[in-house]
């Protein structure tokens, strides 16, 4: 048949296809043999790159676990750097009012209508801090009073710093009195424009001021920070200062229980700032100018812009530029620097001897020359006191108008608060036991010569004559 023949073109083509692989044969036919083969040989790429892509999952493994621990041990690191940094430093100005906590102040949130204090434009030291204080000598200030005002407030309380509302001026620069929007009357001391004293007189006070509170301390109120302005709001205190009932012309004379009792307000207050503070505070300008009167002569100590907080463990403080007013610098601190509560002390005695005299602390002698008050009264004092007649030291505008016990207890203060010897005067807190009648400062002194025990009679307002003899010798140089 003729078609036998037909199977055998696939035996021919069977024939023929292995000579293609074997050679050589350049048919075009060849190429296309070659194409064909690839497909079976695109997987030999992919088995030399396996190698490569097997890598990067151990490396990131790696990679993802060290990075986590870098990461982990920043983040240790950077809250136990905030943690301590919160620790060590106590904000200097507490941001509650008046929110005292035992050993230092601690930062609270400020609330609205509290107290608040920030003052970031003046930096103040951390190591500030205070005691805690008996409940019964701080008042606590309601947190609906402002603490910071802005200058057009205080602009508009004082009808634009008018001259008419002027009560007062110093170095520092004016003190007017203003009217609150509330109708609360205070005093707006105004210091002036680009001076470094007064910003640090600004700082001192903001810092000492806002963190204690005392019946014979003015109150301090709020300040305002306005560009280059710097303003302190204090209580009103509307009768004016003890200078100028003392000393001011045409006045009515200062009867002797009113002086008494000034007196013992402003003994009061150093006492509250050198023995219940903590760190105590020095005031450095302690005269019959800075103790402001109410209408019923309470005294307020004020101007805490000379100011120093004095560390507890040392009980001194260097300064290397001694302040405060002639007349009233304690000779040791005019002289070396070296300043102490015992500073204070000596001020106050000018005072009470201001107030025994009714002299100034330097005063007109008839030859036209300024005389220390101190050096005028030493002489005096320990014949005062050895013959218990003060005729010749005593205000003549107190004739025979005076308690001779009381007249005797503030003559003894003033002559043991002058002394040249700073470790002999004493501390105020025992000045106004003195004062009041409960403590002998005599047998104060008998105790520093190692004779006996000072003594305090409770409730007595008797004093005992015969050891307030034994202070001062007849030529007074015990004083």
């Amino acid at each position: 048949m003729s078609t036998s023949p037909a199977p055998t073109p696939p035996h021919a083509t069977n024939s023929t296809s292995p000579p293609p692989p074997a050679t050589n044969s350049t048919s075009p036919t060849q190429p296309a043999t070659n194409t064909a083969s690839l497909p079976p040989a695109t997987p030999a790429p992919s088995t030399s790159l396996s190698p490569p892509q097997s890598l990067p999952t151990g490396v990131t493994i790696v990679g993802m676990v060290i990075g986590g621990v870098l990461i982990t041990l920043v983040i240790i690191l950077g809250h136990l750097f905030f943690y301590f940094k919160k620790k060590v430093y106590h904000c200097p100005l507490p941001d509650g009012p008046y929110d005292l906590q035992p050993q230092h102040w601690q930062p609270n949130t400020p609330q609205p209508g509290s107290h608040a204090v920030n003052i970031p434009p003046i930096p103040s030291p951390p190591h500030a801090a205070m005691s805690p204080i008996p409940s019964t000598r701080v008042t606590f200030v309601s947190s609906e009073r402002r603490f910071t005002f802005t200058y057009e407030e205080l602009a508009k309380a004082t009808d634009g710093f008018s001259k008419a509302n002027v009560l007062g001026q110093g170095g520092f620069g004016y003190v007017y009195k203003g009217i609150l929007p509330n109708g609360e009357e205070v005093a707006i001391k105004q210091l002036k424009e680009g001076s470094h004293q007064g910003d640090r007189e600004f700082q001192a006070e903001v810092e000492i001021i806002s963190r204690v509170h005392h019946r014979n301390l003015v109150t301090l109120v709020g300040y305002c920070i306005a560009g280059s302005h710097r303003i302190l709001v204090y209580d009103f205190v509307p009768n004016n200062t003890l200078e100028f009932h003392l000393h001011s012309r045409g006045r009515p004379n200062m009867d002797w229980p009113t002086r008494l009792r000034s007196a013992l307000g402003a003994a009061k207050g150093l006492a509250y700032l050198h023995e219940d503070c903590d760190p105590k505070i020095i005031h450095r300008d302690i005269k019959s100018a800075n103790i402001l009167l109410d209408f019923n002569f309470e005294a307020k100590v004020a101007d805490f812009g000379l100011a120093k907080q004095c560390s507890s463990n040392t009980g001194t403080h260097i300064s290397t530029k001694p302040m405060g007013t002639f007349g009233y610098l304690a000779p040791e601190y005019a002289s070396t620097g070296i300043l102490t509560e015992k500073v204070d002390v000596y001020s106050f005695g000018v005072m009470l001897l201001e107030l025994i005299t009714g002299r100034k602390a330097l005063f007109s002698s008839p030859s036209s020359e300024k005389e220390s008050l101190v050096a005028w009264a030493r002489p005096l004092l320990p014949q005062a006191l050895d013959e218990e007649n003060f005729d010749g030291l005593v205000d003549p505008r107190l004739p025979n108008e005076y308690n001779h016990n009381e007249m005797l207890r503030m003559v003894n203060c003033a002559a043991c608060c002058v002394k040249l010897s700073a470790q002999h005067r004493p501390q105020m807190s025992q000045v106004v036991l003195a004062l009041e009648g409960r403590l002998s400062l005599s047998d104060r002194d008998a105790e520093i010569l190692g004779h006996n025990t000072a003594s305090i009679s409770h409730g007595s307002s008797d004093y005992d004559t015969s050891r307030a003899r034994t202070m001062l010798g007849p030529d007074g140089t015990t004083l």
